[in-house]
């Protein structure tokens, strides 16, 4: 069982990269887990919308070209479906029982996601209506794919 989280930009944050570095441990023994880093874009302060979409799709081709054609595509979108965690940990059960051994979050960067890539996905899943930076997100990812296997497994996680 692979997961790879695909994202855009560097987490230079010592308490960012600590975390992650710990659930990236913890997950070590449920799954093969691997932090994929695609360089962002400079945004200009007052971009315009035609600017944004530029920049959405030069890091959307930079994470389009680290997918692979094996790997469930399930991108983090505002306008995706929002599960709780039980229902995200029978999702990436019935994944990786029924579909496929390989599953891919991916991460945009500060202004979300290309079209081409959210085309690509074969879904997206939102986990808030909040905006949260992307470094965090990352955390926040983890933290629930670990949840999800521990639910699996009927191993007890605080709630």
């Amino acid at each position: 069982m692979k997961i790879t989280v695909l994202c855009v930009g560097r987490v230079k944050e010592k308490f960012f990269t600590q975390a992650i570095a710990e659930y990236e441990k913890r997950l070590g023994r449920y799954c093969q887990i691997q932090i994929v880093e695609v360089a962002d874009e400079k945004t200009p302060e007052k971009a315009s919308e035609k600017e944004e979409i530029q920049i959405k799709e030069k890091e959307g081709e930079r994470l389009l070209s680290k997918m692979k054609d094996d790997m469930y595509v399930i991108a983090l979108d505002l306008r995706g479906k929002q599960p709780d965690s039980v229902a995200l940990a029978q999702k990436i059960e019935r994944l990786t029982t029924y579909q496929t051994s390989h599953i891919a979050f991916v991460i945009g960067g500060s202004l979300g996601l290309s079209q081409a890539v959210l085309q690509r996905a074969d879904e997206s899943v939102s986990f808030s209506n909040l905006t949260f930076p992307h470094q965090l997100m990352r955390v926040i990812l983890l933290e629930q794919i670990y949840r999800s296997f521990r639910i699996n497994a009927g191993e007890p996680y605080h709630k």
